[in-house]
Formats: C-alpha cells, sequence, structure tokens
C-alpha cells in the first residue's frame, strides 16, 4: 500500500515521493532537486542544458535520490507533455511538480527587442502555465499532488531594467490565483501554492542576457539559493497555503507596494539602476541563455550558487516565523491575553 505523505501528496514507486524540477540545472532549481534527493525522492530534471542536467543528476544521487535528466525547452509545451509523460512512465505518479524555469534581460524597455520580449515570456510565463497544465492533467484523475510556483517580490512589484521578468512574474500570480479558485471550486484535494523569493546568488547574474554598462547583480541583502529550497520543499508539503514569503526583503518589499506603491515607484526610480550593477563593466564576451544555454555541450556546469557567495545569507529568520505561523499567532494571543489580565488587576 501506497503511503499518504504530509501536506497530501503521495508516494511513488517504492514508497518515495516523485517530484519535477523545472530550470533544474543551476540555481533555485538545482539547490532544490538536490534537497529532494536528499529526501530519497525520484526527481525529474528539466532544463535545457545538458552540462547542467547532468551536473543536477550527480547531486541527486549522491544525496541518495533517483534522477531522470529531462533535456527540455519549457517554452514549448509538446516537450514538457512529453517529459511529463516520460517521468510517470519511468519513475511514477507524480506527487510534486516544481516551476522553477526563467529567462530573462536586463535593459531599459526602450533596449529589449519584441523577439526577446515574447522569448522571456515564453519561458518565464508560458513555461509555468505548460508545466502547470501538465502536472493538473495527471493530478486530478488522482485527486492529489502538489504545484509550487517559484516566483518572487518582483510578481507584485516590478522594478526598473527588469520589464520582461515582472511582466511574466505578474501573470503567473494572475494566473495561479484563477487555477486555485477552479480548483476550490471543484473541491479539488490538489494543492497550488507560489513561493514568493527575495534577492539570491544564483548564476543567472553570470549568464543573463544584459545590455546594462556594468555587470549586473541581485538588489541585497542577498540569499543563498539553499534558502529558497527549503521553502520550497515545505511548500511541496503544504501547498493549501496560498504563498509564502521568503526573507524580509520580500515582506518589506510587498508590504511597501500594498501601502506606499507610490513611493516605491520614486525610490526604485533613483536606486534601482545603480543597485542592479556591480562597479565592474560588463565583458563584451559575455554569455547570454535567452536562445541558448550556455551549459550546453561544451560548455560549464554553473551549479546552484553565483559569485556573491561572500555577501550572501545562508538562513532567513523571516521564513521560520513563516512556516510557523500558526505558533507566533497563538503567542502573540497568549500573550495579549497575559498582558490584558495585568492591566485589568491593576485597575482593581
Amino acid at each position: 500500500m501506497r503511503r499518504r505523505r504530509r501536506g497530501g501528496a503521495v508516494s511513488g514507486k517504492n514508497d518515495r515521493p516523485v517530484v519535477v524540477v523545472t530550470g533544474a540545472s543551476a540555481g533555485v532549481g538545482r539547490a532544490t532537486a538536490r534537497m529532494y534527493g536528499e529526501r530519497g525522492a525520484a526527481v525529474g530534471l528539466l532544463a535545457r542544458g545538458a552540462v547542467g542536467l547532468a551536473g543536477a543528476a550527480a547531486d541527486v544521487r549522491a544525496a541518495g535520490g533517483e534522477a531522470l535528466e529531462l533535456p527540455t525547452d519549457v517554452g514549448d509545451h509538446e516537450q514538457v507533455e512529453a517529459a511529463a509523460a516520460r517521468v510517470e512512465d519511468e519513475l511514477g505518479p507524480i506527487d510534486v511538480w516544481v516551476n522553477s524555469a526563467f529567462s530573462a534581460v536586463f535593459a531599459p524597455v526602450t533596449d529589449i527587442t519584441p523577439e526577446e520580449f515574447r522569448r522571456a515570456t515564453e519561458v518565464t510565463y508560458l513555461g509555468f502555465v505548460y508545466g502547470t497544465q501538465a502536472a493538473l492533467a495527471r493530478m486530478l484523475p488522482r485527486n492529489r499532488g502538489a504545484i509550487v510556483q517559484v516566483c518572487s517580490a518582483l510578481a507584485y512589484r516590478g522594478i526598473p531594467l527588469q520589464s520582461a521578468y515582472c511582466g511574466a512574474k505578474h501573470a503567473i500570480q494572475g494566473f495561479t490565483e484563477s487555477v486555485r479558485g477552479e480548483l476550490l471550486h471543484d473541491k479539488s484535494k490538489v494543492g497550488i501554492t507560489m513561493v514568493q523569493l527575495p534577492a539570491l546568488n544564483t548564476p543567472q547574474f553570470d549568464w543573463v542576457l544584459s545590455r546594462l554598462p556594468r555587470r549586473p547583480q541581485p538588489v541585497p541583502p542577498i540569499y543563498q539559493p539553499e534558502v529558497a529550497a527549503r521553502a520550497i520543499v515545505y511548500a511541496g508539503d503544504h501547498p493549501q497555503r496560498r504563498e509564502y514569503w521568503v526573507g524580509a526583503s520580500t515582506v518589506g518589499t510587498l508590504i511597501g507596494d500594498k501601502f506606499a506603491g507610490g513611493l516605491l515607484d520614486r525610490y526604485l526610480g533613483r536606486t534601482a539602476y545603480d543597485s542592479q550593477q556591480t562597479d565592474e563593466p560588463e565583458p563584451r564576451d559575455a554569455p547570454a541563455n535567452l536562445w541558448e544555454p550556455v551549459d550546453g555541450p561544451g560548455g560549464r556546469d554553473f551549479g546552484a550558487h553565483g559569485r556573491f557567495d561572500d555577501q550572501a545569507s545562508s538562513h532567513s529568520p523571516q521564513l521560520w516565523a513563516g512556516r510557523h505561523h500558526g505558533l507566533l499567532t497563538a503567542a502573540a494571543a497568549a500573550l495579549a491575553a497575559v498582558g490584558g489580565a495585568a492591566a485589568l488587576l491593576r485597575r482593581r
């Protein structure tokens, strides 16, 4: 008999979960795949880069899991569907699907071509749509499973120089809300949730297509991709919650956008150009992965981390607070009750 796991996911063959991770060859996807490997999961790895995929598969196996390499361009729905079919044929029913793949362009909107906007949207937005559809086609008949949308504070707050990425992430947020409402209407036990991430130390800043004069960087504070991976794995276990916020900077950005959006517009207009660039000039021969993977044949394995290890934090107290919000709410209520009782005693 197959054992039901926390959060409603059901283990696959040999009583281990079956997980799909898109964008698995590097960055957050790579760290997430490795973390699922540590759980003994069977992980379907979707990405374009053959070298990065091989590295991710080696990570998963070294951690104790099973890996299936699936060279896939998530901007092509037929490739995504074929990858999902192979996972179920070779690993078993999919329990968790993690959409993490993306592509971007760092440039003012006037310096981005229509073709580049289309490509970034195909990968970053439509890749999530195609992955979600492939997962739902298999999870809904079984009435179980979890879909995790790996997003960003930029799903709510756009910033200068990242119009293609921010537009796609905003689209994912609206798409996911629509899907969640449909699942609730149908009383489905399939869960869908979002993880909103802060700035991360990933290789994207070494391979993003950039037309900035200086090398791109994440806006501090910077977190290691393992912080994101812990949140994603937790979200896969608890997909009933609509979204998770990771990092104090994410919380500040989302709250600031809600209550002081105009002020944030002006602040970012003044600061976001410099804060997204280092002092180093952008190399003329810098690689770009928008059209072709830079970790393809003859390329190198970029791994999970970028070049900002000395600036990145491996911990997020806010993530702990988010995972234990029930405990914190109860503690706050208890303190309030104690305070109220003390006030009454003082009045007597």
